[in-house]
Order: structure tokens, then sequence, then C-alpha cells
């Protein structure tokens, strides 16, 4: 079934006492335009607080206006927040990464401009950029079933990335350098986080004082098995194992 977003300002009562959603915009012309929707037809709405409504269509047109039959917390979000600190990657590779981070369960992206990237922006040209990284998580967001569009934040540099990611219950710095204690030990070690970092390196991966910088300040450097992954692959293989751990795991012992 189609899946949209709206603000909960959207959602109000009707004069019978029941719910309408209001969905406006680019949104409201591709229900109308693209998928040629009726009224009568059934879509999903989700309001970004990770509330979930089965709707009817009532009319169509620049404004699309749908009865809300049902809402239940969106079965599609992970039992954690987890946040992503990715070092900033040259081509379209970045945009790879938050398309698959979304699906991967992600709550928000952060850009990171660390010493090895071969990309340089500033915080005022990495804008434009920005909002193309925010598209592509809202269409990932709704391909993939989730019920929030997970952010792209400003970009950060190093230190500030840090200090940010630290102040979580499992910060979690992705070093190809550790040898010592591994993502499986790290999460064996915390049961049932609810918020959760994941920083992970650029193509040249991080610099022996950036590890050294980051685990001072309370990260817990990790690694991620045997196999050199690249960057565009480390983050969705990362967020797939806390989601294999902490999510399907609970998920198993339900049933």
């Amino acid at each position: 079934m189609p899946r949209f977003f709206v603000r909960a300002c959207q959602i109000g009562a009707d004069d019978a006492g029941g719910k309408t959603v209001r969905i406006l915009g680019d949104d409201a012309h591709h229900i109308t335009k693209s998928l040629r929707m009726h009224p009568g037809d059934g879509i999903t709405v989700c309001d970004m607080e990770r509330n979930e409504y089965a709707c009817t269509i009532l009319s169509t047109g620049e404004c699309v206006l749908a009865r809300v039959l049902s809402v239940q917390s969106a079965a599609s979000e992970p039992p954690y927040t987890a946040v992503l600190y990715q070092a900033l990657i040259k081509g379209d590779k970045f945009d790879h990464v938050v398309q698959k981070a979304v699906e991967c369960g992600v709550a928000r992206i952060v850009p990171v401009l660390t010493e090895r990237c071969i990309v340089r922006l500033d915080k005022k040209d990495s804008e434009k950029k920005r909002q193309r990284w925010q598209r592509i998580a809202a269409e990932a967001a709704k391909q993939c079933g989730r019920g929030i569009i997970p952010q792209v934040s400003e970009l950060l540099y190093f230190r500030e990335a840090v200090a940010q990611a630290v102040a979580v219950e499992l910060p979690l710095f992705c070093y190809e350098g550790e040898e010592q204690c591994s993502l499986v030990q790290a999460v064996e070690a915390c049961q049932r986080p609810t918020t959760i970092s994941l920083m992970i390196g650029s193509e040249g991966g991080f610099s022996v004082e950036e590890a050294g910088l980051a685990v001072e300040s309370g990260m817990r450097s990790v690694g991620l098995g045997r196999r050199i992954l690249r960057t565009e692959t480390a983050s969705s293989f990362a967020l797939a194992c806390l989601s294999f751990a902490y999510e399907m795991e609970q998920n198993t012992q339900r049933k």
C-alpha cells in the first residue's frame, strides 16, 4: 500500500468525530496524477512520530483528503535510536550510504569531515548536498516502510562529531586498526541500549590521532571482522549487525 508522511498538524477531527488527513504538495500530485488513485483507495500515512495510520481516500486533487480508519505504532521501527556519523566520500557513494542506512533502520545521518576525506566541503557548500541526501532518505523511508523519515543533519567536523556521538548508551567507533574488540563483543557487553551512535571513516579510514581522540572522548573502538570493507559497505553492514542483535532477536523471543 502506498506510504506517505505528514506532519501531525495535517491530521484533524472531522464532523463525525473521526479523523482525517490532508496531504499536500508533491505527495498530493503523486497520488492524483502519477498513481491515479481515486476515492475509496487505501493508503498508509505516517506522522513523523512513529504512528502509522490506515486511511481511505475521500478526495484527490491539489489537496488529498483521507479518512483515518485505524492507528497503530509503526512496527517497522527498531527498539533503539541509531545515529550514523559517516565521513564524506567521493562521487555518489554517499547517496548509496544514505539509502541503505535508512533501509537498515538508522534514525539520523550526520556527514563528517575527517582528516583523510578526499572530498573537502565546508558547512556552507554542503547544504545543497544535504538537501539532496534528505530527499534520498525520504524516498528510501517510503520504499522500505519506515515509520519516520530519518533526518540528514548538517556537516560536522570530526571533533564536533565525536563530542556529539559520545552522548549515547553505545557509542561505536568503527576502526580498521582495532584488533582487541569486535562489534560482537561491544554488543554483547551492552544489552538492549536505547541510543546508539556509529562512526564510519572515509576511503582512507581514520588517522591514528583521530582514533585516539575518539577513544579518549569515550567512544568504543570496534572492528568489523577480518575483511576490510569499503566505506559505503561498512555502515549498512554494521547497522544490519545491530538489527540482528537488538531487533530481530527480540522479535524471535516474543514469538
